[in-house]
């Protein structure tokens, strides 16, 4: 079978057993620290693909992509706004929502809360909450029933469950024969929701009808939620819809709320891409300094090589085969260790904090509490490109060298 010389030579020596020991042990260091590198990139980039999957499906599900209201005031026509909104391209659908900061107190436990008065009906056109309801129901929010539907670390640091009774402190005060007092209502507990992030200890749902009479709002809201089909439309479209409405009305979308999250994230993942490329390029080094001890030790036989008709572009050619079989099996098996672990790096997590009791994310600093993962085709393709790329080039300074080797002198102290 006919194999070029240069391709066969260059095998011959990636395999062959050398009396030097020392190469072949950087030739193994080489090689494990490309392929160190390669998979450390992939995880860390699934990693943080997660973290914006999770930014997008979970947080950015929770929260309007897109809000509409009235300047100063309650939005009293809010109907015939979000029937034009609806029949805009782009909108999966719109709910009116009554939103309040309060207090909420339980046995001497207060805590700070985010009140949203929701519509049951309408919230699953533009919200994610009805998939995440831990027990009770969205559908027990009831006007008039003064329900109350909690996050699950809110409710556990609160201490209460389904049934029980808790107290809503609004930041305003009313005035009485007894002087004056704060305003309060008492709530029940209908349901927990859990999305497994921040929100879960900062946001209370209860029926908009409630949320109108503790804010003695008659028949207007504070505005109408949006949902876009693709959330990135929403700066953008918002605004046009906006306009196309007329009248004085106005906008704000999730941008503003959580933006800055989005773009941080965004921003970490290019950084430490860009910094663990480093690696790579470290166990390109590393494949350089093996190739010139290989062509320093190997100076004879390029010498009888030369002898024999061997040019130098195939002088060239052998060791930048050698050179690339190390960067090829470094990247191939770093791809493979990597691809592997990015798939399972979620449930490893979550199996070492059940065994050694401890929690990498809590969800009372982190915006979630585990560690996602979504591994993507183009991150690894480019990964293996620039790791084949890097090993390629890392070979040309070597390779040239060896290929200036003269006979003659190679051969006068043989």
């Amino acid at each position: 079978m006919f194999r070029p010389f240069s391709l066969y030579v260059g095998l011959r020596y990636t395999a062959a057993k050398r009396n030097n020991n020392f190469i072949s042990f950087i030739s193994l260091v080489s090689m494990l620290g490309l392929m160190l590198g390669v998979a450390a990139l992939i995880v860390v980039l699934s990693v943080m693909n997660g973290f914006d999957r999770e930014l997008k499906d979970r947080i950015l599900g929770m929260v309007p992509h897109g809000t509409i209201s009235d300047y100063g005031k309650p939005l009293d026509d809010w109907q015939a706004v979000a029937e034009k909104v609806n029949q805009q391209a782009g909108i999966i659908g719109t709910a009116p929502y009554i939103q309040a900061q309060g207090m909420l107190t339980n046995r001497g436990v207060v805590r700070g809360v985010l009140i949203n008065g929701i519509d049951p009906e309408l919230e699953t056109k533009v919200s994610i909450l009805g998939d995440h309801i831990k027990s009770g129901s969205l559908s027990a929010l009831q006007p008039k029933s003064y329900g109350i539907l909690l996050g699950s670390l809110l409710a556990r640091s609160m201490g209460v469950n389904i049934g029980d009774k808790i107290t809503l402190v609004l930041p305003e005060a009313s005035i009485s024969v007894a002087g004056v007092i704060p305003r309060l209502k008492r709530f029940t507990v209908v349901g927990l929701f859990e999305v497994g992030a921040e929100l879960d200890a900062n946001l209370a749902y209860i029926h908009i009808a409630d949320a109108a009479r503790i804010k003695r709002m008659d028949s207007g809201v504070d505005g109408i939620r949006l949902q876009f089909n693709d959330l990135f439309d929403a700066p953008s479209h918002i605004k046009q819809i906006v306009a196309d409405l007329g009248g004085f009305y106005r906008a704000s979308d999730w941008t503003r709320t959580h933006g800055n999250l989005f773009q941080a994230i965004q921003l970490e993942k290019k950084m430490i891409g860009l910094l663990l490329f480093l690696i790579v390029f470290v166990a390109a080094f590393n494949i350089v300094s093996t190739l010139v001890m290989v062509v320093t030790d190997k100076k004879g036989d390029i010498a009888i090589l030369r002898t024999l008709g061997a040019t130098p572009g195939c002088i060239m050619r052998i060791f930048m085969v050698q050179g690339t079989v190390i960067g090829v099996m470094g990247t191939l098996l770093g791809s493979i260790l990597g691809i592997v672990l990015a798939l399972t790096v979620t449930d490893l997590i979550a199996w070492i904090e059940q065994t050694f009791g401890i929690q990498f994310l809590s969800a009372d600093v982190y915006f979630i509490s585990y560690l996602p993962s979504q591994l993507q085709l183009d991150d690894v393709m480019v990964i293996i490109c620039v790791a084949l790329s890097i090993s390629f080039l890392a070979t040309i300074y070597p390779a040239w060298r060896a290929s200036r080797t003269q006979p003659a002198e190679a051969l006068r102290y043989e």
